[in-house]
């Protein structure tokens, strides 16, 4: 048995009967589950695993910080069974949240909780690559001339080097309390997330429920359809003031001060009187202008007219809710920090474990995890 203390070996009387068969009832006094690997080691792996570069390297430092011994590839799949009992307990709701909306107060008896969706890109194996690292391993064998065990059937890999993951965000307006989960599934699936994640932290409790997103119709859609009682969906001022530059840049050129006054001067509009009075603007500034410049015009005003509910930024802003999307992105790129760095690439599966170890810390509830009985690895 690998401890935190090394490697203990332990010997126990054994008895059998032909009705019962074996058993060794010296067993249970110490190892219940009947593991190889005890909780504080696999605590341990996965902790240094959160912000290393490989499992090599993250096996490396166990071995000289605490003194465990482990090789990269059981460290690998130690983590990764790890990642996917989180999940299992987060599905079956097993292990509970870090707190609920009712303890997200912003002012006596008035609590807000603000939700965020956005997806981001991690590296995936794809077939190919797959088909081709096991080519290199069978020509290896052959040349050693030893006699190997038979290698696993050969696991399909993605079809795609890249893939979006989906992050669902739920945090308190002084972000003392959040809670992060992920998919790398469909935007159907991400919704269905929405409201498991909704449903656990309670959010229908809350006073005030507000969503801030970019502009992706998937979100939006996800949104209206599995969370109806959001008090307000908002569109990210950034991401906003991204399309209204794109547009400047399209008419004015580059870094003119014509350009920069007029751009100023809509999100101006837009923070502070409204999407009607910014709606009139962008028509008046439209209508002189011709062919490629009249084309990027044309895509400002699309892009802001599908959007219109969601652009309220005065209504929010007397209402003390923020405007940006901020948090969520930082959160976007905090959950697939381990996912990605050169030479990474990933099983959907594994990645997704991976993820929910980093969600699992950033929740708030990896202490609640770890003294939670779950099963273990043999």
């Amino acid at each position: 048995m690998l401890t935190i203390n090394g490697r203990i070996r332990v010997a126990r009387r054994w008895w059998f009967d032909r009705q019962c068969g074996s058993q060794a009832p010296a067993e249970a006094l110490f190892n219940r589950a009947g593991e190889s690997v005890t909780r504080g080691v696999r605590e341990l792996a996965c902790r240094l695993n959160q912000k290393g570069p490989s499992f090599r390297t993250v096996a490396e430092n166990l071995a000289r910080t605490a003194q465990v011994s482990l090789s990269g590839e059981t460290l690998r799949q130690l983590v990764e069974h790890e990642g996917k009992q989180v999940l299992a307990a987060q599905q079956a709701a097993t292990l509970p949240t870090a707190f609920e909306a009712a303890d997200c107060e912003v002012s006596p008896g008035k609590t807000r909780l603000y939700v965020g969706c956005d997806g981001v890109m991690v590296p995936l194996i794809t077939d190919g690559e797959k088909r081709a690292r096991r080519t290199k391993i069978k020509d290896r064998r052959r040349r050693s001339g030893r006699k190997c065990r038979p290698l696993p059937a050969l696991k399909a890999g993605a079809d795609q080097a890249w893939k979006e993951m989906k992050v669902v965000y739920y945090y308190s307006e002084d972000m003392r309390h959040q809670h992060v989960a992920t998919t790398l599934h469909n935007h159907r699936v991400a919704g269905r997330l929405l409201r498991r994640e909704a449903d656990r932290l309670r959010l229908r409790q809350a006073s005030e429920r507000v969503a801030i997103v970019d502009g992706a119709p998937w979100i939006r859609q996800e949104l209206e359809e599995h969370l109806a009682e959001l008090d307000g969906l908002g569109l990210d001022f950034f991401h906003l003031s991204e399309n209204v530059h794109r547009a400047r840049r399209g008419v004015f050129g580059e870094e003119t001060a014509a350009g920069q006054t007029w751009a100023s001067d809509l999100m101006h509009t837009f923070k502070h009187e409204g999407y009607q009075a910014a709606w009139q603007k962008l028509v008046a500034w439209r209508a002189p202008l011709r062919a490629g410049k009249r084309k990027a015009a044309d895509r400002l005003l699309h892009y802001v007219s599908q959007r219109e509910p969601m652009i309220r930024y005065p209504a929010f802003r007397e209402k003390g809710w923020q405007i940006g999307s901020g948090p969520t992105e930082s959160q976007c790129k905090l959950s697939v920090d381990r996912l990605k760095g050169r030479g990474r690439r990933w099983d959907r599966r594994h990645a997704h474990e991976v993820a929910a170890l980093d969600c699992l810390a950033r929740s708030g509830q990896w202490q609640t995890y770890w003294k939670t009985p779950c099963p273990t690895i043999t």
